[in-house]
């Protein structure tokens, strides 16, 4: 029997692009929280031979190139994070589609490869957003969360746990764009990572990977590089926010790399 797959991806954006920080009235002095969380990932992945996916802001790119050159270096797949980490469904069309058309062209001249991937800040993506991105350049998305609608948060409006053409997520969108969802737990629809393994615990998220993997849908995760910092104390930023974040965050994911799955990047889900 052949080892299951799981993909987990990154979104690399800093503390200060988080809504909760945008939002809160208190600041930090640093211009880049999360940095060291990047760099133990991308060690925890050299050691565990993971290839990863990293959907990177793209002003982050322009600031730390030298991160970038490490994550191309090591075989990963670079993707986009929009631009400036925008909410893409607070934006004009024009606004829309530049967020993603210069974050795929900063991103492609810093990594000197074809950036054909996106993600979407906060799953939020807006009217027209397949046509945006075919238009863009892109192949392929995973800006879908199949999950039950979280009030204040996201989700509640798709339910396929599958991917395949963006024709049948979106009534309209061009079947040229792939979307590839992020997991959600079989029955409970709720993501398996992102707050949802701090808030629930390392098992629940293994769990969920085994459930799918046994319904044949590799496991697509994701993880934020300042969730594994320590993070400074901010006036206004919501308590959640700290939930084990930091060395408990660093464990989990150390924990994730030594199950017994095999972890590729999103580019090779393509392939099936």
């Amino acid at each position: 029997m052949s080892q299951a797959t799981a993909v987990l991806s990154v979104d690399c954006e800093w503390f200060q692009h988080t809504p909760a920080y945008r939002g809160a009235r208190g600041s930090v002095d640093s211009s880049a929280v999360g940095t060291e969380g990047m760099s133990f990932l991308l060690d925890a992945f050299e050691s565990g031979d993971v290839t990863s996916t990293v959907f990177v802001v793209g002003e982050i790119a322009k600031t730390h190139p030298g991160l970038i050159e490490r994550i191309v270096s090591a075989g990963h797949e670079v993707g986009s994070h929009t631009q400036t980490h925008a909410h893409l469904d607070e934006l004009s069309s024009d606004d829309h589609h530049r967020e993603v058309e210069r974050a795929r062209e900063t991103l492609s001249a810093v990594a000197g490869t074809d950036v054909i991937g996106f993600r979407a800040p906060s799953f939020a993506i807006g009217d027209g957003h397949f046509r945006t991105l075919d238009r863009a350049g892109y192949t392929y998305d995973s800006s879908i969360a199949p999950c039950r609608s979280i009030p204040g948060w996201y989700g509640g409006s798709h339910r396929r746990v599958r991917p395949g053409p963006a024709s049948v997520f979106t009534e309209g969108a061009p079947s040229s764009i792939t979307e590839l969802p992020i997991a959600v737990m079989p029955g409970l629809s709720l993501p398996l990572t992102g707050t949802w393994i701090r808030f629930f615990g390392v098992r629940y998220t293994l769990y969920g990977m085994r459930l799918l993997a046994r319904r044949g849908i590799t496991p697509v995760l994701y993880v934020h590089p300042w969730e594994l910092v320590d993070l400074p104390a901010v006036e206004g930023v919501p308590r959640r926010v700290y939930v084990r974040t930091g060395s408990w965050m660093r464990r989990a994911v150390t924990r994730l790399l030594e199950s017994r799955f095999s972890f590729v990047s999103m580019h090779s889900l393509l392939d099936d």
